[in-house]
């Protein structure tokens, strides 16, 4: 396990928000890892920045990966190395938090994400 608790910003927790109402989703675990995947795809690293765990939405690793957390974990080593990065539990940690935070900033972002529809169609041609 790379990290035990995700906390995200409060501006994340509303743009999440807006993504679940979108889309219909309801879980904020399903919507994460779609941001997760989608910046992964970016194939650059995310802006350093401070994240600020400042909001009441917190998941545990397990809800954030389920039963598919050593392929999101695979993923994250996959990308370490590919970046040229150590792949510490620290260093994973760090970029796993802002992966989601960028992921969900794209995704929200988009005026393509419209609906459930919209979201399915980026998985598939994406």
């Amino acid at each position: 396990m790379i990290l035990k608790q995700i906390r995200l910003s409060n501006r994340a927790k509303e743009r999440l928000s807006r993504l679940k109402g979108r889309t219909g989703i309801k879980n904020w675990n399903v919507l994460c890892r779609w941001a997760y995947c989608y910046s992964l795809k970016e194939n650059t690293v995310p802006t350093p920045e401070n994240i600020d765990g400042d909001s009441n939405l917190e998941m545990s690793w397990y809800t954030f990966a389920g039963e598919y957390s050593d392929l999101y974990e695979a993923l994250m080593i996959a990308w370490c190395k590919k970046m040229g990065l150590s792949t510490d539990h620290e260093t994973m940690a760090k970029y796993i938090k802002m992966h989601i935070e960028r992921g969900i900033s794209y995704l929200s972002g988009t005026n393509f994400i419209k609906d459930l529809n919209s979201l399915l169609k980026l998985g598939v041609l994406g």
